[in-house]
C-alpha cells in the first residue's frame, strides 16, 4: 500500500521535474550554436542534476555507489548496464561524461526531453529493423568511440521489473570488439525507487555497482559479453530485492 505522502510526493516531482524540463530544454536550444559537444553535454545534464537533487530531498531517494575507481579516466569506453527505470539513463550520464547512449527514435520525437537529448548525439534506431539498428550502432557507436566519446548500450532493449534480468544482446561487445575498446559493466536496482511506466518515487537506497573493464583484445565478441553478463547477472543478485530469476544464467558458459 503508497502511503499518501509518498503518492503527494511523487506528484510534486511529477510536476516540477517536467517544468524544469520544459524550460531547460528550451535554453538548451537557445545555447546549442554557441557550445562545442561537451560544453553542450554538460550543459544539457543541469536538468539531471536537478532531477536527481528533486529525487534525494523530495522523495527521500537516496544513491549509493560501488566501484567508482573501476570507471577508466580519459578513455572512451562501451558501457553495458541493466534497464529498470529512466532513472539509470539520467544518472549515468553523471558518471561517465561525455556519452552517446543507444535509444529508440520515438524518443527523440517527445515534445521537450526529446530537443534536449538530441543534442547529445545519441545513436537512435529503429528496433523494429534489428539488421540495420544493428549496423547503426556499430558504425555510428565506433565513430563516438573514435571521437573520444563512451557509448552505453542496454543490452536487455527494454525495461525489466525490479529484481529481475532480461535476455541480453550482443550489440555491446560487439562494438567494444569492433573499436578494439573495453567493455564496462554496471548494475543497480534502481526500478524499486522509480518503477518503469509509474509516476510513484519511493524512498529508498539505489544500489548502483560498476565493475571493472572487461578487456577485448584476444576475445571474441561472444566471450566478452558473457562476460559481462556473468558479472552483472551474479552482481544483481546480491543487491537487496534481488529474485531468484537472476541466477537463472550463473552457469553460462
Amino acid at each position: 500500500m503508497v502511503s499518501w505522502s509518498v503518492r503527494l510526493r511523487s506528484v510534486l516531482f511529477f510536476i516540477a521535474y517536467n517544468l524544469i524540463g520544459m524550460v531547460h530544454s528550451l535554453l538548451c536550444l537557445a545555447t546549442a550554436p554557441f557550445l562545442d559537444h561537451r560544453q553542450r553535454f554538460h550543459f544539457v545534464n543541469h536538468w539531471t542534476r536537478a532531477t536527481m537533487w528533486l529525487l534525494r530531498h523530495l522523495n527521500g531517494v537516496q544513491v549509493e555507489v560501488r566501484g567508482l575507481d573501476n570507471i577508466p579516466d580519459n578513455e572512451p569506453v562501451v558501457v553495458v548496464a541493466n534497464h529498470q527505470s529512466q532513472w539509470e539513463t539520467f544518472y549515468l550520464q553523471l558518471l561517465i561524461a561525455p556519452q552517446s547512449t543507444v535509444l529508440k527514435r520515438e524518443l527523440l520525437w517527445v515534445p521537450f526531453f526529446g530537443w534536449g537529448l538530441a543534442l547529445l548525439r545519441p545513436i537512435a534506431i529503429n528496433r523494429r529493423d534489428r539488421n540495420n539498428a544493428l549496423k547503426a550502432v556499430l558504425r555510428q557507436g565506433k565513430a563516438r568511440l573514435d571521437d573520444g566519446i563512451s557509448v552505453v548500450i542496454y543490452p536487455e532493449g527494454t525495461r525489466q521489473p525490479p529484481g529481475t534480468l532480461g535476455q541480453f544482446s550482443a550489440s555491446g561487445a560487439l562494438l567494444a570488439s569492433l573499436a578494439g575498446r573495453r567493455l564496462l559493466p554496471i548494475v543497480h536496482n534502481a526500478g524499486h525507487c522509480w518503477p518503469a511506466r509509474s509516476m510513484m518515487r519511493h524512498p529508498g537506497t539505489i544500489t548502483l555497482v560498476i565493475g571493472p573493464p572487461i578487456e577485448t583484445e584476444g576475445k571474441s565478441a561472444k566471450q566478452v559479453n558473457a562476460e559481462a553478463e556473468r558479472w552483472i547477472r551474479q552482481q544483481a543478485a546480491a543487491l537487496p530485492g534481488a529474485k531468484p530469476s537472476v541466477n537463472e544464467k550463473l552457469a553460462m558458459p
